[in-house]
């Protein structure tokens, strides 16, 4: 397995993990009310800078594990990640659109909030399930 293809890995599990993380939390602490009103801002830095440190520490994990990895990056890794990363693009794009919409219908923060950040853990999960489907399955750029 490719130094990129491990960090494709890296980042689908990390971003579903900490999102799932994420909805556990806010769920638990979801009283009888409507949703929208239970506290979840630090909920959600919280597990955002947890899954930035996590990402950070496990791609120095996978570096000191193949020191001279890293450097060995040829046209396909470069093409495979710019297909991946234009994939997962795609529900930044969605997300925003939805963000957009939702803060023009005056609808409550904490909705917006939560569109964006799944629209940006849909992004990670996607851009990565779509570098490993080429690395696994081949890559044919257009």
């Amino acid at each position: 397995m490719s130094y990129e293809e491990k960090l494709a890995w890296i980042m689908a599990a990390v971003s579903t993990v900490a999102y799932g993380a994420y909805l556990t939390l806010l769920l638990g602490r979801a009283g009888p009310g409507p949703l929208d009103g239970t506290p979840y801002v630090a909920t959600m830095l919280w597990t955002i800078g947890g899954a930035v440190i996590a990402a950070i520490v496990l791609r120095i994990v996978v570096e000191a594990l193949a020191p001279g990895e890293a450097r060995k990056r040829d046209q396909r890794d470069r093409e495979i990640n710019r297909f991946g990363e234009h994939i997962g693009q795609s529900f930044v794009v969605i997300g925003g659109v939805a963000a957009g919409a939702m803060a023009m219908a005056e609808l409550d923060q904490f909705w917006i909030a939560n569109a964006l950040y799944l629209a940006f853990v849909l992004s990670a999960i996607l851009g990565s399930v779509a570098k490993i489907f080429a690395y696994r399955r081949g890559f044919w750029p257009w």
